[in-house]
Formats: structure tokens, sequence, C-alpha cells
């Protein structure tokens, strides 16, 4: 029997080497005369091990890593291909402590199948959700979305259901599926991990949804910096069309839905639902006043469902396992799993889905291990670089859409990025500044002009002398505006960064113990 060997092509196990990895098995496979088949599959998620290297034998996947090109005469000379012993053996995998505390919903194929195999698709469950949907029919299944209690996985966690019926309850007629899956929000992977991992899941998410509302073309608008995920999308789409799951009688049904990849040009403004219809249209990626929503007109002035990647990659386990099972997971209003990603300066950085409800402390200080470096967490920011920064005394917070607001602070995409005790608080405070003004689409005062007034006034902060409370008494008003004036979220949440840095660490803004007292 064939011996399979699986090497990521995740870019982010390419940017650690597994192209160079999978290049060396391959040429020492052959020199060696070995039966043996490399299969690139997606990353498990837990990047400090990448490349990670699983060989399948009779007792199951035995994993190595990180495995660079050079380990790999020595890797075969001990047994890998039996699963034998090495100085990088980890065995099996899914019992890594990191692995096998997750409850993996929506990940459950990521790393295990090969993205583009259509059988491995379905060998692993894959389709069964679609085909409840089909018998179910439509208006039962936008009703299963709304009872299983997801929520939007890309912003403030918007009712996916109330979306989808919004759009259902829409005349008859041509209606669209945007996926958004411009991912710029800095420590988040996740969407890209699906799209190079488990493309057909999202492919799948997108059907149910156009089933479900009546909506016979999807689009996916993926931003130009993830390549690999386009390339293995386009794949798996051309491969889900000639098996009959995508076009005229999807999967042999009366429902017709087909759908296509389109690239942004790079705007991290884009990322917001009316600037991302804006730019699929052929315009410069603008942000439209709300009302009318894009339920009502969205694409091309047709009713549109706009989802984020895993919000639509999550359908698929709903449907096929029942709304009940999702919702009975989870925390408060946020109801199923979150694949949480932790980044920065955190010693286990990568993927960790579980259900909501689970300590910010816990996932920096028991998940991730705590800092890189070794020093003390001084600060965590979740959500992106417009979501707020929290101290250790905070890291009580259960990670849930309300539990967080509480705290003013955002989940959004569920990236975290960690920051050790040489973090200096005012210079990120600057950054959300800076990264505002040069992301800003420009269209409202409050975000083009609030955001460089902004960068004027902390840099002077940071230059310190007497006109420093006075600037950061302007930062202040400037956030205020921002936050209530601006038209969309890059200006309404640039507040968050900022004022969390100025509440939780006044110090570093020159505001010590008795300026504070006397404020």
């Amino acid at each position: 029997m064939t011996t399979r060997i699986y090497v990521p092509g995740d870019a982010g196990a390419v940017a650690l080497g597994a192209d160079k990895v999978a290049k060396a098995l391959a040429d020492a496979l052959e020199r060696r005369g070995v039966d043996a088949q490399i299969v690139r599959n997606g990353s498990r998620g837990m990047f400090w091990l990448e490349p990670l290297v699983e060989v399948v034998t009779p007792s199951g996947r035995v994993g190595y890593g990180p495995v660079k090109a050079r380990d790999v005469e020595t890797l075969l000379d001990a047994g890998l291909l039996d699963g034998k012993g090495d100085a990088l053996r980890l065995g099996d995998v899914e019992q890594i402590q990191f692995f096998a505390k997750q409850e993996r919903f929506t990940f459950k194929r990521v790393g295990l199948t090969d993205p583009v195999s259509l059988d491995d698709y379905r060998a692993h469950g894959g389709y069964k959700g679609l085909e409840r949907a089909i018998e179910l029919g439509a208006a039962a299944t936008v009703e299963e979305v709304f009872d299983s209690g997801l929520r939007g996985r890309g912003g403030a966690g918007f009712p996916t259901g109330i979306k989808w019926r919004t759009v259902a309850q829409c005349p008859p007629g041509q209606k669209y599926i945007v996926c958004n899956a411009d991912e710029g929000d800095s420590g988040t992977f996740a969407d890209r991990m699906i799209m190079e991992g488990d493309p057909f899941q999202l492919i799948e998410g997108m059907t149910i949804a156009g089933l479900a509302v009546g909506a016979t073309k999807g689009y996916v608008y993926c931003r130009s910096e993830y390549p690999h995920a386009v390339a293995v999308m386009n794949r798996a789409i051309k491969v889900a069309r000639m098996a009959g799951y995508l076009g005229r009688s999807v999967a042999g049904s009366d429902y017709a839905f087909d759908m296509e990849v389109r690239v942004g040009a790079g705007a991290y403004v884009c990322g917001e639902e009316t600037s991302l219809l804006e730019s699929l249209e052929g315009r410069r990626g603008l942000v439209r006043a709300k009302p009318p929503l894009p339920a009502h007109k969205g694409l091309f002035g047709k009713p549109t469902v706009i989802n984020n990647v895993i919000s639509l990659a999550s359908v698929p386990f709903i449907l096929a396992e029942g709304a009940k099972a999702y919702a009975e997971v989870g925390f408060g209003r946020s109801r199923g799993t979150m694949p949480i990603q932790l980044a920065g300066n955190v010693k286990y950085g990568g993927l960790y889905e579980i259900a909501f409800g689970v300590t910010l402390g816990e996932l920096v200080d028991e998940v991730g291990g705590g800092t890189f470096t070794g020093r003390p967490v001084r600060a965590v920011q979740v959500g992106g670089p417009l979501g707020a920064y929290f101290p250790r005394s905070y890291f009580d917070t259960p990670f849930d859409y309300e539990a967080f607001a509480k705290r003013d602070g955002l989940i959004g995409h569920g990236g975290i990025v960690v920051f050790d005790d040489n973090v200096d608080m005012v210079e990120q405070a600057r950054f959300a500044m800076e990264f505002c003004a040069i992301e800003s689409c420009g269209k409202c005062t409050p975000c083009r002009i609030g955001s460089t007034r902004g960068v004027e006034m902390l840099d002077q902060v940071i230059a310190g002398g007497a006109g420093r409370e006075r600037a950061l008494t302007i930062v202040e008003d400037l956030c205020h505006t921002m936050k209530l004036g601006s038209l969309c979220a890059l200006g309404g949440f640039t507040p968050y960064p900022v004022m969390s840095a100025i509440t939780h660490f006044p110090e570093d803004f020159g505001r010590g113990p008795a300026m504070l007292a006397a404020e």
C-alpha cells in the first residue's frame, strides 16, 4: 500500500519552508525508489511546529516537526515511513495539548484532508449539510441558521439568521451571496486557513446560503495578499462545478447556484461591507451611507447577504448536525465555537477553536504559554488594529461579545496579539491613529481629519513638555467625535485602541496616579 505523507501547503507553513521540505521529501523518495504519496494539506494551526509533517501508518497518523529540508534524510533513515522515532517525532498530533483541548466544529477537517479532493471532503462528512438543506427547503434552512444562534464572525457579531431572513423576505428576483474574505486585521489568519485548508466547506456554506434566500450567484471577495487562498479556492470551485455541486441544478436539485472569486486591491477599508460592494462593482472602495442596507439594496442594487468566511463555513456543520447541537455550545448570547488566533509575542502562536466563554487569561497564559520572550505580559489587543488593549487585570473577561462590550472591547475576527512589558503604549495609540489616517477612504470628515489630527496630537504627547496634557485632551475629544460621527467602523472603532491605551496605561502618557486622582 502506498504510504501517504502530509506536508502543509498552507501559506503560514510555506513561509516557514514547507515547499522546500516537500521537494526534499519527493527527491529523497525518488532516489530511494520508495512508493509514497505526498499530500499538501492545510495547517493544523500549531505554527510553532510548522512545517509539520504527518505520516499515515497502520496505527494512525504520526507527526514530526518542525521539519527543515535538511532533516529529511535523517528522518527517513530513522524510519519516518513507519512512524518510528526521531528527535522531531511528536506522535499523534491530535493528542498534543494545544490541539486536544479544542472543540473543532468549523476547522474539524483543516489539516486532516486533501483540500482539493472532493472524495476526501465527502468521506469526512462534507456536503451532508447541503443534502439536509435541500431536504428542508429554503424557509426551514433559514430558521435552522437562526435557531443555531450563529452570529457574524468578522465584526460586531450581528445574528446571521436575521440577515438571511431579511434577504429571503425580499421579492423574488436576482439576489447575491457575498463572502467577505478581506481578512486584514493584524494577528488574524482563520479565513485564509479555511480557504487554503478546507475550501469545499466555504463553497458548501455559500451554496446553502444561496438556496436559503433565493440567490443564484455568489462572490468570494478575497484580499490580494492571499494568492495561495485564491488559487486553492479557484481549483475547488472548478471541481465542485464539474461534480454538479455548483451550476443550474445543485446536487441534482431544483436549486441553481454558482460562484466565483474576485480579488481586492489591498485597501483595508474594503473589509467594510458597503465599501466591499463598491469594489466588487468595479469602483473605488468608498463607504456607502446606510440605509439602504445591503440586505435590501446591495450588490448591483439587488438584495445581498454579506457574511464573513467563518460565518459561512460554520453553516455546513449547523445543517448537518442540527441547530441544537451548535446552540448548546457557547456562553450567553455567543453560541457555538470561535476560531481564536494567537499572535504577537506569544510562545505558542496559532489557531485555537473553542466554545465561547473561555477567559482571556486562559487563552494567553495557558493556551498561548505566555510571551515568547519569557517576559511578563503587559497588554493584549483583541479584535485587530481597531481592537482595545486589555491589561492583565482584565484577563478574567470571558471570550463573549457582550462581556467584551461591557469593558469597551471588541472580539472582532478573534485575533489576539500579545505584548510583553517592553511595549510603549503611546506608540501603539499613535499607530492606531496613523493606521486609520492611511487606510481611510476619505469620505467622512471625522475619520479623514480626526485620525490625521490624532497623529499630530500624539506626536506632541511623545515629545513631552507643557503641552502634553492639552494634546491628550484633544485626542480624547477627537475619539469621541470619531466614534459617534464616522460613517463606518474604521473611524468609529479607532478610538477603542487609543482610549484603552490612555485609560489602562496612563503612566506611558505622563499621567501619574496623582494627576489621575485630581481629574
